[in-house]
């Protein structure tokens, strides 16, 4: 039985032999991820050691890239949810012109909610942009370097800049407490910026529109994916330990169908983006696509193994409680309904080049 931490292989969902290796850079991911587990700076350590290794989505091995994201969030979310935003900030400068030398290796995170006011504004002065306001929802700001944050430049548009986290004009908001019980360690708390140096990245609007935030997108899903792996690992350790019965052979079988629909939907998106077919329009039905069925395949992965396992595990086990609570709280990133009501307007406009 597979472990927690072995290499999860999205590949194998298309290769007839069903046994393609792991690449050695998803092999140390899956030992690395399960070593600093529980240590935030070491985390970030493997995303800086990381960010040198993996390849950029479309650049030819995304398949891969999503199979390093996942192999980390089937060893332990915490750690994929410092890995990922850093590896999309490394891929978003890649995208706007490249990454300075000096910069590889600082670990970034990427900000780009938005949230009550005061929103966070940025003004042209003679010495260059700064930024002046609050940004919610920054995660890993207690230990990362710089950030890519979306500003506003004036009433209707935003843009993109990169700014150093450790500029005395930024402060954390601590009365924005974090309560939640899943990701314990990556507290998202509000910034407040005043009059910080920033430097733009793309032009207005530049962030949304590229095809790389559907990649992006589909990258976190790939995470949700690895999670859902984790989880229902546990079942098929439980298989060993104990026969399931007919109830718990349905779960287990239930399950094989979700995650085998997810891995599909992951390999095939995989191979649009390298093959340019999911530029920012079609990327965008893409990525909708994509994260909504992951979604729903990681929430029948929690609900099925609850309903085989009871609540042993969770009362007794505190990695398998903690990969619960943290998956729950990481799938809060899709907007549910929301997003599939996005896709149905979407699907309405394209009409009538929509085929099933």
């Amino acid at each position: 039985m597979p472990s927690p931490s072995a290499p999860v292989l999205l590949r194998a969902a298309s290769d007839p032999g069903l046994g393609a290796p792991p690449a050695a850079l998803v092999s140390l991911a899956a030992a690395s991820a399960t070593e600093v587990a529980g240590d935030l700076h070491r985390s970030a350590d493997l995303a800086r050691a990381l960010g040198r290794e993996a390849p950029r989505p479309g650049s030819g091995s995304t398949l891969l890239l999503w199979e390093l994201l996942a192999t980390l969030g089937a060893a332990d979310l915490s750690v994929a949810r410092v890995v990922e935003p850093h590896l999309d900030a490394l891929a978003i400068l890649d995208q706007a012109g490249g990454v300075a030398e000096d910069e590889v290796d600082l670990l970034w995170g990427v900000y780009a909610a938005e949230g009550p006011p005061p929103r966070l504004t940025a003004s042209s002065t003679r010495q260059g942009w700064e930024l002046t306001g609050r940004k919610h929802w920054c995660s890993v700001a207690d230990v990362a370097d710089r950030a890519l944050v979306t500003a506003w430049i004036d009433e209707d548009q935003r843009q993109l800049f990169a700014v150093p986290l450790g500029d005395p004009g930024v402060k954390s908001a601590a009365e924005q407490a974090w309560v939640a019980r899943g990701l314990q360690q990556i507290t998202s708390t509000a910034l407040d910026f005043h009059e910080v140096g920033a430097d733009a990245v793309g032009e207005p609007g530049w962030y949304l529109q590229r095809p790389g935030f559907a990649w992006g997108g589909m990258g976190v899903a790939a995470v949700w994916y690895g999670g859902a792996v984790g989880v229902a690992r546990r079942l098929l350790a439980q298989a060993e330990h104990r026969p399931l019965d007919q109830i718990g052979q349905m779960h287990l079988g239930a399950l094989e169908a979700s995650l085998a629909g997810a891995r599909a939907v992951l390999v095939e998106a995989a191979a649009a983006v390298d093959a340019g077919q999911a530029d920012a329009e079609h990327g965008e039905r893409l990525a909708l696509t994509v994260r909504q069925v992951v979604r729903r395949a990681a929430e029948e992965v929690l609900l099925r193994t609850q309903h085989a396992l009871g609540p042993g595990p969770q009362v007794s086990e505190p990695d398998h409680a903690a990969r619960i609570a943290d998956l729950e709280l990481y799938l809060r990133q899709e907007h549910a309904e929301r997003d599939q009501a996005a896709l149905g307007r979407w699907l309405l406009d394209a009409l009538p080049e929509v085929a099933w």
